[in-house]
């Protein structure tokens, strides 16, 4: 019929033109074949080629009953869509023509078919089933992206397959051609794409690269183990890389949060590539996957494990309780809305989460350019309960105060407020005594609970007197009082303690603690950093007063509590009941 036309229209002329014809001269000369009943040859490999060919000339039942299209068609149906190599093949070809072959109908009878096989068990050849990922997955993860969005969008909708089953075949798929996500760190090829259009510049390559990671991030499983944590944060760092949607970023990051105890330190590393930023990872987005699982935590957990950020052993750096991110503040605005999907958190994730966390905080404070608000910020934003030792965080502390040696005592001050004494180990406590960009403040403090530690061990823990039975003045002096021995011991002994170990004298056996045993070099570093604090002149309300010992007792007062159910004698040893000068 087109053949007929274009001769009418050219008045008789010799040479009737057909431009952009589909397939060129080779599925011309097929169809010319067809019309003069010579056989031709149709396989998955040519098949689309004269389906277009077939439908630009016109060859339909409307033209001839039997015609060339009817019964490309029927063997399509028939055959070709059957079988698994030549359904891939055929729906692989309509790249080539993909708006006609969208017109016709060709590519969604072929995405449905390829579906259809997937989801089909007899489908699978037992002998191409791995471990690592489902047998259909690395055939479809040659097709382009929009062919492999619609596949498993077809497959999602059935029902059929397994979450973790999709999870397992967007991996292959993001690993095949995602830079970053690569098995073994390799960069991934050019990311296929149903045009033609092939290399390109940078930026169409980046371009290409974020709509296949934004497809990619749209099929995630809703189900909460589909895939691991650390995929999904590699998925994040090629989000930051590319500059990929808010809306992905978002999910990505509430993906991770639901998980986030799967994670390790390295996954959790995301580079910076904010132009408003000069760190070297992304805290931000750390920060928001911390305010995420805070919502899980709040909407997974009863109001009793709420509480748990409020543990009496908590300093009083931490009286009150832990600091609440601002995703913790809006609970009650969208954590009812999230504590359906929201996974349970049970004490030992919340440990993971908070040496993950510490980890992480590690190796952002070697950077110079972090800044201490956004590093607090990071270790506020994990409750208490989370931190069953703070080893992990002095780590954190001491490495930041070693990258940044400029730091003000007050900022100093301030950094190892988010340091409880009470919860550091012998071997943390013992280098924290010697640590000399500490604050004397935490010095005195690691030395008194070190101290108080070792009395209880020693007497076994027993004859705990009720706070209640202690003198008044200690009650002030103590928010958390405890006692045992007898009231006329503690009218014994403490300034000349302190003055002596201010004076380098050796401080008998009350004070060996193990993993403190050179004393002498412990004691030389704090008489030094009692002088250097007597000659500070700031604002600290510690080093206005006059003489060694009241300040010194000022700051028992402040910083030192001790934890009930420890022996009274350990107060007895440390300040003088019967003293009248204390104030109130």
């Amino acid at each position: 019929m087109l053949l007929q036309a274009l001769c009418a229209d050219s008045g008789g002329g010799d040479v009737v033109e057909l431009p952009g014809f589909p397939g060129g001269a080779e599925a011309f000369e097929a169809c010319a074949k067809f019309c003069y009943g010579i056989t031709i040859t149709v396989s998955a490999r040519n098949l689309v080629t004269l389906r277009c060919a077939a439908a630009h000339l016109g060859m339909s039942e409307a033209a001839d009953r039997g015609n060339l299209a009817a019964k490309l068609d029927a063997f399509l149906a028939s055959c070709l869509l059957r079988r698994w190599k030549d359904a891939l093949g055929v729906l692989s070809s309509t790249r080539h023509y993909a708006p006609l072959c969208e017109d016709l109908g060709l590519t969604s009878r072929c995405v449905d078919a390829v579906a259809a096989l997937i989801i089909n068990p007899d489908t699978a050849p037992p002998a191409r089933s791995t471990s690592a990922s489902p047998w259909w997955a690395p055939d479809i993860a040659e097709l382009g992206v929009d062919l492999f969005w619609r596949i498993m969008v077809s497959v999602k909708a059935t029902g059929a397959v397994h979450e973790k089953t999709v999870g397992d075949a967007l991996k292959a798929y993001a690993r095949r051609w995602l830079p970053n996500v690569a098995k073994d760190g390799l960069s991934a090829d050019q990311p296929p794409f149903d045009d033609d259009a092939g290399g390109g510049d940078v930026k169409q390559i980046a371009t290409r690269h974020r709509l296949l990671l934004e497809k990619i991030v749209s099929l995630l499983p809703a189900e909460r183990d589909a895939v691991s944590c650390g995929f999904l944060l590699k998925l994040l760092k090629a989000a930051n890389i590319l500059s990929a949607s808010a809306a992905s970023k978002a999910e990505l990051v509430r993906r991770v949060a639901w998980q986030l105890e799967e994670a390790s330190v390295a996954d959790l590393l995301v580079p910076s590539l904010s132009c408003v930023s000069e760190t070297l990872y992304d805290v931000d987005a750390v920060a928001g996957i911390l305010d995420e699982f805070a919502l899980r935590f709040a909407a997974a957990a009863p109001p009793a494990a709420l509480a748990l950020s409020g543990s009496p052993d908590d300093s009083p750096a931490h009286s009150g309780g832990h600091r609440r991110s601002r995703s913790a503040e809006s609970v009650s605005f969208d954590g009812t809305r999230r504590s359906l999907s929201a996974a349970p958190v049970s004490q030992g994730a919340l440990a993971l989460v908070g040496k993950l966390v510490d980890g992480f905080l590690v190796e952002a404070a070697k950077d110079p350019n972090m800044p201490l608000d956004k590093l607090l910020a990071i270790a506020e934003a994990v409750p208490d309960s989370a931190r069953p030792e703070h080893d992990g965080l002095y780590k954190v502390v001491d490495t930041y105060l070693r990258a940044h040696p400029e730091m003000s005592k007050s900022t100093r001050k301030r950094l190892c407020r988010v340091l409880n004494c009470r919860k550091l180990s012998e071997k943390a406590s013992a280098h924290a005594a010697q640590n000399e960009l500490l604050p004397l403040r935490v010095v005195v403090q690691v030395l008194f609970f070190e101290h108080a530690r070792a009395a209880a061990l020693a007497s076994g823990g027993h004859a705990a007197v009720a706070a209640a039975d202690l003198p008044s003045n200690i009650q002030a002096l103590l928010s958390k009082a405890s006692g045992s021995s007898e009231d006329d011991e503690a009218d014994r002994v403490d300034e000349q303690r302190l003055r002596a170990l201010a004076a380098g004298a050796s401080p008998g056996d009350d004070w060996s603690v193990e993993g403190l045993r050179r004393a002498a070099s412990k004691i030389a570093t704090l008489r030094m950093k009692l002088a250097e604090e007597d000659e500070d002149h700031d604002a600290d309300e510690f080093a206005r007063k006059d003489g060694l010992a009241r300040s010194a007792s000022l700051r028992f007062r402040a910083f030192c509590a001790i934890p009930a159910g420890k022996p009274k004698r350990i107060l007895s040893k440390l300040w003088p009941l019967g003293r009248s000068g204390v104030s109130h």
